[in-house]
């Protein structure tokens, strides 16, 4: 709808845009130039009031964007600080795991022995020296190179061991071994016998062989004694038949000088023996694989020729 003002200055009230076209043509330039200039005035006051208010209505719709901007900005609820600003983080350095200390394996007292040819195996101390086959003789002293005590030939050395020279310091002991020997040659009842046997009975007569048991062996046992102004030498004989032969096992001790000279005392035999029976103590006689005929059955051979 439209509103038009009448030009008679008493009385001015709007009218409907429905009447008759002759009254909607009325306001010409001949009222308009009849209006006062406080009446212009006021009119474009109007104008410029209502200007202002469009003008904040617009700005009052669009003001909310910037502000929630402002709220919910990242930058503003919680700013990152500068690249240039950051810690740098040192990268910690990894220990190098500790080696691992090599813990000493502490060894054995005693060494054992095995002979697969006699099946004889026994335990030693590992300071002792060990000496087996041909060499046994040649390489210690003679006081160890005692005879055997078969009443037959035939035996052989297997091993001897021999007990360090510094083990009793300060006195006469010279050398202490113990020797294995073998003879196949010999029956069960030839092993019980020796060929000599022990002489140092008061009344000089002969002493007889004896059965002792060595741990849990029976033997026949022997022993004997020779003596000069420098060397003497005290020996036990062991014999035990098994795998159809003789083994004998020898216990010596040799002594040297007068212990009655120069602060030297005699040694102690008892402890030397004790200790060479320990050795013997370990024997064991493993049983040997039976021997198979060499020369094979005449049928199981054929010739390559007809």
């Amino acid at each position: 709808m439209t509103t038009t003002w009448k030009s008679d200055s008493d009385n001015r009230k709007p009218t409907n845009s429905k009447l008759s076209n002759q009254t909607n043509k009325t306001i010409s330039a001949t009222t308009l130039s009849s209006w006062s200039r406080q009446q212009k005035l006021a009119m474009i006051a109007g104008f410029a009031i209502l200007a202002v208010l469009l003008a904040a209505s617009a700005c009052s719709k669009q003001s909310p964007k910037p502000s929630l901007v402002g709220v919910f900005s990242p930058a503003a609820s919680s700013p990152m600080p500068a690249l240039a600003e950051l810690t740098p983080v040192t990268p910690t350095a990894v220990a190098a795991p500790a080696p691992a200390k090599k813990v000493a394996k502490k060894r054995p007292a005693n060494v054992t022995y095995t002979d697969a040819s006699s099946g004889v195996s026994f335990l030693y101390p590992r300071k002792a020296l060990l000496i087996s086959g041909d060499k046994t003789n040649s390489e210690l002293s003679d006081v160890s190179a005692v005879a055997m005590n078969f009443v037959q030939p035939g035996g052989a050395t297997i091993a001897t061991v021999a007990l360090p020279a510094t083990s009793y310091p300060g006195t006469d002991f010279a050398t202490a071994f113990f020797n294995v020997n073998v003879n196949r040659s010999l029956s069960q009842q030839e092993c019980e016998h020796f060929a000599f046997v022990d002489t140092r009975n008061p009344d000089g007569e002969p002493v007889d062989a004896e059965k002792v048991r060595v741990g849990a062996t029976e033997m026949e046992m022997t022993s004997n004694f020779s003596a000069n102004a420098i060397k003497q030498a005290e020996t036990q004989y062991y014999h035990r038949y098994e795998n159809g032969a003789c083994y004998e096992y020898v216990l010596g001790l040799g002594t040297e000088g007068f212990a009655s000279e120069g602060g030297v005392l005699h040694v102690n035999r008892d402890d030397v023996f004790a200790k060479l029976e320990k050795i013997l103590a370990t024997v064991k006689i493993n049983p040997l694989p039976e021997e198979r005929a060499a020369d094979p059955a005449p049928n199981s051979m054929t010739s390559g020729k007809e």
